[in-house]
This record gives structure tokens, sequence and C-alpha cells, in this order.
């Protein structure tokens, strides 16, 4: 199952995305939603969604410099987790994130951080380090200037969470903050099958 939340959505990217048109925005939103997937069940007529790879990110924190791959994480429960250093939706997220690692990480769940920028000066890497020390994260981030990861996943919000199941199929999407009740029991659930 898929299941897709849309909440609090930053408008930031509005301007982005759409040169501030709410009507291409829509479309916009429509469109990568579509692309991904979202009626796509595992199983069923649309088949699974299968998870991009973390390709033309780079570098890689918390990792020594590896960099890792979906089908080097297979068997393992991943969350991919979009965000940046100065939003603050990413920030108020990040307590929960922080707890899903602390709780389930022995249990096999993998969090990578996609640090994706939103402002120029995010695209630093001392920027990322900072945010990354100043947040006390310690699962694995890859630093994603170009938007290549990004455009993979056709992620279009800040922050966004994907869960993938052990067989590397996106099974879960929460865009925006909250309903951290559900994207746990989601986790619980992907980690029993």
């Amino acid at each position: 199952m898929i299941i897709i939340k849309l909440k609090q959505l930053p408008l930031s990217l509005k301007g982005r995305l759409a040169g501030g048109d709410p009507m291409r925005f829509l479309l916009a939103m429509l469109l990568g939603l579509a692309v991904l997937g979202v009626t796509a069940q595992p199983g069923g007529a649309g088949g699974p969604v299968t998870a991009p790879d973390f390709i033309g990110g780079g570098p890689w924190f918390n990792t020594s410099g590896k960099a890792l791959t979906v089908s080097g994480l297979r068997g393992k429960v991943v969350a991919v987790e979009m965000w940046t250093g100065g939003c603050i939706n990413c920030i108020n997220t990040l307590p929960y994130v922080k707890q899903w690692d602390a709780r389930y990480r022995a249990k096999g769940l993998v969090i990578i951080g996609v640090h994706t920028p939103e402002f120029e000066q995010e695209h630093s890497q001392q920027f990322v380090q900072q945010a990354i020390a100043r947040e006390g994260i310690k699962y694995p981030v890859v630093m994603d200037n170009d938007y290549k990861i990004w455009d993979a996943y056709h992620n279009i919000y800040w922050p966004a969470l994907y869960l993938i199941d052990k067989k590397g199929y996106i099974r879960y999407m929460h865009i925006g903050e909250g309903d951290y009740d559900v994207t746990d029991r989601t986790i619980a659930q992907l980690l029993s099958e």
C-alpha cells in the first residue's frame, strides 16, 4: 500500500516551480504525483514503484565518505528524508526522524537525509556540515545540489519522506510536517514484513 499525506506544504517552492501561478503549481504537483505512480499498489494493476537510486548526489556525510545505494540497502527498510538546513518545516521534522533512527536502526531501518538546497547559501558543503552538527544528525546525509536525487523521486516539496520496503519499493510518502504516529506505525509495519 502507498500512503500519501499532504500537510503544511512550504509556500516558497511555489515560485520556483510555477512562477507563482497557482494553476501551474497545481498541475506540476499533480504531474509529479502521477509520475511517481502514487496510484500503483505493490502487487496491484499498476505494479510496485521501484525506488530510484541516489545517483548524482555527493558528498556523503556520516558514512565515512562512502556512497550508499538502494540496491546495497536491500533487506533494510529505508527512509529517504528530503530536507534542507534552512527550511523551518524541515527542522521541525528532525526530532521525529532522529527518534526513528534511534528506535529502529538496530531493527533494520536506514535513514538517508537528502539535502537539496532551496537557497544559494545552502549549496555549501560547510553549510550542510554545520546543519548536521547543529541538529545532531547521526544518520547518512547526501548533498543533492543539482537536484538529481530530488528529480529522480519526482519530489517537489521540503520536507518529504519516502519509505522504501526491504525489496526496494516505495510504500509510503509523506509531505510536510505531522502524522508522525502514522509514519511510525508504517515504519514498524514495514520492518515486520
